[in-house]
């Protein structure tokens, strides 16, 4: 059971995952152990899924944006998950997800430029067994880009 203290862990943690321990008991009026603890409790119940270093993609030429819908038809001897798992492979897909509508697959791609982007397409994607066709939305530019999502007085599991 999460209670309003580890609700204001996990905030801080949302906020900042490298914020040292002790911070974390300053802020929440605990003890650096009680709230190691608590973390710790936090992983192993699988509320905490894990901690990633957000990278600059201009540093590393990926600039780019893109949604992909991909149409996807039934085919005998392809399994349900077959071709969302092999798009999770390719390392320019940030994002896979399974959507209601005329697709059936969202996928967030980012590369360098519209070049790579065509040929991700072409030698890639549309290659794929049971792939019927892709339909492509670039970005522009971007106002906000985040994993966070807003936790306050909502317990796991509601």
């Amino acid at each position: 059971m999460i209670d309003e203290v580890s609700l204001h862990i996990l905030n801080i943690l949302q906020e900042k995952a490298r914020i040292p321990n002790v911070e974390v008991a300053r802020q929440v009026g605990m003890a650096p152990s009680a709230v190691l603890e608590r973390i710790r409790k936090l992983e192993k119940q699988g509320v905490i899924d894990g901690y990633e270093v957000r990278l600059n993609p201009a540093q590393f030429n990926r600039r780019l944006i893109a949604f992909v819908f991909v149409r996807t038809l039934s085919q005998p001897g392809i399994g349900p998950g077959e071709i969302p798992d092999r798009l999770a492979e390719m390392p320019e897909v940030q994002e896979v997800h399974h959507v209601a509508g005329d697709d059936c697959l969202l996928l967030k791609l980012r590369v360098s430029d519209p070049e790579e982007l065509g040929r991700l397409l072409r030698e890639a994607i549309t290659p794929i067994p049971g792939v019927a066709s892709t339909r492509t939305l670039t970005v522009l530019s971007t106002y906000k880009e985040t994993a966070r999502f807003p936790i306050s007085g909502i317990l796991p599991g509601e």
